[in-house]
């Protein structure tokens, strides 16, 4: 058996922020799996990740005794062309792409490298999460339900498109509900629901025990990461899993972290008045950078929650821990582990932080440990520095 590590690229990690902050980044949700899964299911082994210091304590890196790891860049999408240069892979040697080191096998410094002559498909910004979200979900169906039989739909349903690009699981419910895959393949995981009312347009990806609210507006390229539960509009989301936007409001090109509460008529602009191309705050530069993007919505880091009502700026990032209430728009960037309203923020208590988070996650049976509190903590340091 294989041993695999899965590893931050530095600029990648920082440009993945506030995602990164939380988790390593092979660990982030794209299409319908996380990253980390998709190499699970490409190349059979044993999984660890290095990672940050402080995020080593959940996630620690395990290496061969016999020395013989194999190193790949955690932001990287398996297909068949990288994993056969992988897996070819001498001890000693090493894959690179525009000289970065995508893949290496051994410990220590590679004694030779090969130039990968092919074009990776990954992550290097944070709004590549939703900007590439289309073709992972595509890739990932493709994957995951071939030579496998969908459970038939409804008749309480319509269906729009080739019936072979509607894949749902056993034990998902879905009625009376508009479905198109006219323009991209829809996956609804094992408990899903989909109410009565709801639209949904592919490409879309629904996790196990995800929900789509009666009246739902689903376009494509959205992905409900496990246990999500949505309504209103979404056009272009990928929410990583356990957070809610339950109620009418609009979210689109945008990222959601875990565990996070999106108040009844939360609505997060993602297009400047002016049609000009936006500016996104980089959480490493500690400065606002060009992205390119006429469409950016909401960033948001695991644990943030928004009051009802709360109206968000296109291109607003929040880090973890956040908690926004009140009329008016917030900063388009909020730091980790503060609180309050347009009239002014302040910092967390922490306990109160821990109470808050605790109840969220006993509601879908998860505890928060000792080890999530301390990674917490480290964050909440770092964000005062």
């Amino acid at each position: 058996m294989k041993n695999i590590i899965l590893f931050d690229p530095v600029e990648a990690r920082d440009r993945l922020l506030p995602l990164t902050l939380t988790r390593p980044v092979a660990l982030i949700r794209h299409g319908i799996t996380t990253i980390s899964e998709k190499w699970q299911k490409a190349i059979p082994g044993a999984y660890s990740y290095s990672t940050q210091d402080y995020l080593s304590m959940k996630y620690p890196m395990v290496e061969a005794t016999d020395g013989d790891n194999l190193f790949i860049a955690g932001n990287l999408h398996p297909d068949s062309k990288l994993v056969e240069a992988i897996l070819a892979l001498k001890i000693g040697e090493a894959l690179t792409f525009n000289g970065e080191t995508i893949a290496r096998r051994g410990n220590g410094n590679p004694t030779s490298e090969t130039e990968y002559d092919g074009t990776p498909f990954r992550l290097s910004n944070v709004w590549d999460i939703f900007m590439l979200n289309d073709e992972a979900i595509r890739r990932d169906f493709e994957l995951l339900t071939a030579g496998r039989s969908s459970r038939l739909l409804s008749d309480s349903c319509r269906l729009i498109g080739d019936p072979s690009q509607l894949f749902i699981e056993e034990g998902a419910t879905v009625e009376c509900a508009n479905i198109n895959v006219s323009k991209g393949p829809v996956y609804i995981g094992r408990d899903a629901e989909v109410m009565e009312g709801a639209c949904l347009r592919g490409p879309i990806a629904m996790c196990e025990h995800s929900v789509v609210n009666m009246g739902g507006k689903i376009y494509g390229a959205t992905t409900l990461g496990p246990y999500c539960k949505v309504g209103g509009e979404l056009n272009n989301v990928v929410m990583t899993g356990f957070s809610n936007k339950a109620h009418d409001g609009f979210l689109g090109n945008a990222v959601i972290g875990e565990w996070c509460n999106l108040g009844a008529g939360c609505t997060a602009s993602n297009l400047k008045n002016t049609y000009a191309p936006v500016k996104l705050w980089s959480m490493a530069e500690g400065r606002f950078i060009k992205t390119d993007l006429q469409f950016c919505g909401l960033i948001m880091g695991d644990h943030s929650k928004a009051g009802i009502n709360t109206m968000f700026n296109t291109a607003t990032v929040i880090g973890v821990g956040v908690n926004f209430y009140g009329a008016g728009f917030p900063r388009t960037y909020l730091p980790s582990f503060t609180e309050g309203s347009p009239l002014g923020m302040k910092p967390v208590i922490m306990d109160r932080f821990f109470d808050t988070a605790s109840r969220m996650m006993s509601r879908r049976h998860k505890e928060l440990t000792p080890i999530d509190k301390e990674i917490y903590i480290n964050i909440r340091e770092q964000s005062a520095e």
